[in-house]
């Protein structure tokens, strides 16, 4: 690929997804990519799209959107402090976890939830 000091230097987008840890490995990586789950300055992005300093990558992946600006681009997989340093995270906060546990929790053995329940669940979510 390209040395991480050359300006102008660029890698594969999902190669630089799993070297800087936002993926547990690089096909997860890939399969987000050819999903839709990952843009590019706002592009959908295939695996080999070139992913160059200052772009704005758009992740989502483990149930968050993650907004990272490339800050410095590497092509093998780095150390946590250094990939720290790759990119400057725009991300929101995740959610607590009472928020994230408030929302379809249902009794277990409940059965399908109705129509009138759907709709309920459906406004608590703000859909």
């Amino acid at each position: 690929m390209a040395d991480e000091g050359t300006a102008g230097a660029s890698a594969r987008v999902d190669s630089w997804i799993w070297s800087v840890r936002l993926t547990k490995t690089r096909s997860v990586a890939a399969t987000a990519c050819r999903a839709g789950h990952v843009k590019v300055n706002g592009e959908r992005a295939k695996p080999a799209q070139p992913v160059r300093a200052g772009d704005e990558v758009r992740l989502f992946h483990a149930g968050r959107e993650r907004i990272v600006v490339v800050r410095r681009v590497v092509a093998k997989r780095v150390g946590a402090p250094v990939a720290a340093e790759c990119f400057v995270d725009n991300s929101p906060p995740p959610p607590t976890r009472v928020e994230a546990a408030a929302v379809g929790l249902r009794d277990r053995g409940a059965g399908r939830p109705t129509k009138r329940e759907r709709r309920e669940m459906d406004q608590l979510r703000g859909r």
